[in-house]
């Protein structure tokens, strides 16, 4: 029965009830001594007399006194009246990620900065011999200043011994989320193979990250990573079936986040990240890198920023205008991505060729993937317009001979070639220098796309007879080019535009 508002547990006044769990209730109290608002979470009086759940309560106690992280919640006192075990806890006002994720999934930009809170919030645990063991949702707290890790209740300190395992035959039919007793503690949705299995010798902080991993592929997606109508076809989904890539159900997501995501998941326990602290310094590096953050050692496909969304392409040359104008490069925001966390900021300039100047096409400045060169067009003194090249750790630009009268320059996906328009063909020239290789004819001049697998995309009249621009694809190497859009004459197309490759590198946008 709960506890009445207004009773007293030690100085504590009991205001209202927070709520309840299979280890405890929790309740809104204040601090008569200190005159604040706390937590109180008690054992209830029906399993008070459980000799295991006591202990497993007073191991609670234990554990998080023994942490101090602003992203675990903090515990002020313990103790024991009438028969009732209980916590004092810091108060915290704001929501569960559970009940959060009720809305849909959360922006990439909290996605990273709750699961860089949450990993660090682990590697301290972890630090300290603790393993967590329900990392879920519904124990992490997001308040003003972040996120808070709740409830080590199930925590496992290395010494402790635990129960035989349920057998999964008579695991019950999923509820929200079930939690089970005996060896399989924690919540089954989130649960590690070797908790499913019932190894206890196994269970250590890398089980907690393979929980962190199904946090954030929620976090990220909205759905949870394992799914089933019961208990059982959950943990057998825990055992066999890999869940889809975060970028399958969210295209925009960056391919290092999926990587990271997908390596907590691991099965084998040998296979995943090894500490919290790895997974912490990636999820770091992703952030600092932004949305276009890939593996480390990968490249980057080129993607739309959602920030950014383009209606037509007089908005992106507008946009493109502008950036050139206060000097604010692309270039420099990767140099920013890429520069150490102290940095502040990274301005530059980029000039025309000495007794030149720039193209008068806006869009003629373009960052490589790999974003260690700008391309871009410029007349030099003769008023003959070329390809340009210069590295942005180098104040020098080259021309890259053989683009005469280039238009459009776009990279290919590892950086090593441009493909750009001139004499109503699209062409491609190595980087490093050599002649130009048409790989299509083409007069439309339109901003195109180079994936990682070697398609090309551009802009291209329709047949003849036709009105308007479709996109076309043709091999890097060479080849015909074939339509892959068709104009909707239904909805009064006139055009296809700015294709965009998504991270699979097999859709894109236009």
């Amino acid at each position: 029965m709960p506890i009445a508002a207004g009773s007293h547990l030690g100085a504590f006044e009991i205001l209202s009830l927070l709520g309840a769990g299979g280890m405890g209730e929790v309740y809104k109290a204040r601090d008569t001594r200190l005159e604040r608002i706390v937590a109180i979470k008690v054992l209830p009086a029906h399993l008070a007399d459980n000799p295991e759940l006591r202990e497993r309560f007073e191991r609670e106690a234990k554990t998080i006194a023994g942490l101090n992280h602003p992203h675990i919640c903090t515990l002020y006192d313990v103790g024991r009246q009438d028969g009732i075990d209980f916590l004092v806890m810091e108060y915290l006002e704001g929501e569960t990620l559970a009940m959060r994720l009720l809305k849909g999934p959360l922006p990439l930009e909290q996605v990273l900065r709750y699961a860089i809170e949450i990993s660090d919030a682990l590697d301290k645990a972890h630090r300290k011999g603790v393993t967590h063991r329900d990392i879920k949702p519904g124990n992490v707290m997001l308040i003003k200043s972040g996120t808070k890790l709740l409830d080590f209740g199930l925590a496992k300190l290395k010494q402790a011994a635990v129960p035989a395992a349920m057998p999964v035959s008579q695991m019950p039919t999923l509820s929200q989320n079930p939690t089970i007793a005996g060896t399989l503690l924690g919540t089954v949705q989130y649960m590690a193979p070797e908790q499913v299995e019932g190894k206890v010798d196994e269970i250590d902080g890398r089980t907690d990250i393979f929980a962190f991993g199904a946090v954030v592929h929620e976090m990220a997606t909205g759905r949870k990573a394992f799914e089933g109508k019961s208990s059982a076809s959950v943990l057998g989904a825990i055992m066999v079936s890999e869940p889809p890539p975060i970028s399958s159900l969210q295209p925009m997501t960056p391919p290092a986040l999926d990587r990271v995501v997908k390596k907590c998941l691991r099965k084998d326990q040998e296979e995943r990240w090894q500490s919290a602290r790895d997974v912490t310094d990636e999820l770091k590096w992703i952030a600092e890198g932004g949305s276009q953050a890939v593996p480390r050692g990968g490249t980057a496909p080129v993607v739309a920023s959602r920030k950014s969304p383009l209606s037509n392409a007089r908005v992106a040359w507008s946009v493109a205008a502008v950036l050139l104008v206060s000097g604010l490069a692309l270039g420099a925001l990767t140099i920013l991505r890429r520069a150490p966390a102290e940095s502040q900021a990274v301005r530059f300039s980029v000039g025309p060729p000495e007794r030149g100047s720039f193209s008068p096409n806006p869009m003629f400045l373009t960052v490589s993937p790999d974003g260690s060169k700008l391309a871009f067009i410029a007349a030099d003194s003769s008023g003959e317009s070329q390809l340009w090249i210069r590295p942005l750790d180098s104040e020098a630009a080259q021309p890259l001979p053989g683009t005469d009268n280039p238009i459009q320059p776009f990279w290919s996906a590892d950086s090593r070639f441009l493909a750009f328009y001139a004499e109503g063909k699209l062409k491609k020239i190595a980087v490093s220098g050599g002649p130009a290789q048409t790989l299509a004819e083409s007069s439309a001049n339109t901003a195109g796309a180079w994936s990682r697998e070697g398609v090309v995309l551009f802009g291209s009249a329709g047949a003849a007879g036709t009105v308007g621009i479709m996109i076309r694809r043709v091999s890097a190497a060479g080849g015909a080019a074939t339509p892959v859009t068709t104009l909707d004459a239904s909805r009064k197309e006139d055009g296809h535009y700015w294709p965009h490759f998504l991270p699979d590198g097999n859709h894109f946008l236009f």
